[in-house]
């Protein structure tokens, strides 16, 4: 199961009231491989499509995903970063991953 920061819930829940979405959740889907695995993508959705999956785990949304990628969430975080060097937003994080060989190691 996917883990989600409370500062991660409070960005989520700010970005759904700046855009007239409140009520709406998350939809999170695969949007590619690379080296440092699974790329994901998220969007706006007012309620599940048939055959997603629920996650009711956060504070304030719900958050909307189909098997492929909730096989891939799986032990991941869902995390706000401010930082200089990756910006300010969201990241999905498996904190189980060790690096990739062809970057160096040094991919997140």
């Amino acid at each position: 199961m996917v883990q989600i920061t409370s500062d991660a819930e409070k960005f989520i829940n700010d970005l759904l009231e700046k855009n007239s979405k409140v009520g709406y959740g998350i939809k999170i889907y695969l949007a590619g491989m690379a080296c440092s695995g699974p790329q994901f993508g998220m969007s706006f959705q007012k309620e599940a499509n048939e055959g997603e999956k629920v996650d009711k785990s956060a504070q304030g949304f719900d958050m909307y995903y189909d098997d492929a990628t909730a096989e891939e969430l799986d032990k991941c975080i869902i995390e706000f970063i401010d930082d200089p060097n990756f910006g300010t937003g969201l990241r999905i994080r498996d904190p189980n991953f060790n690096g990739c060989a062809s970057c160096g190691g040094g991919c997140h």
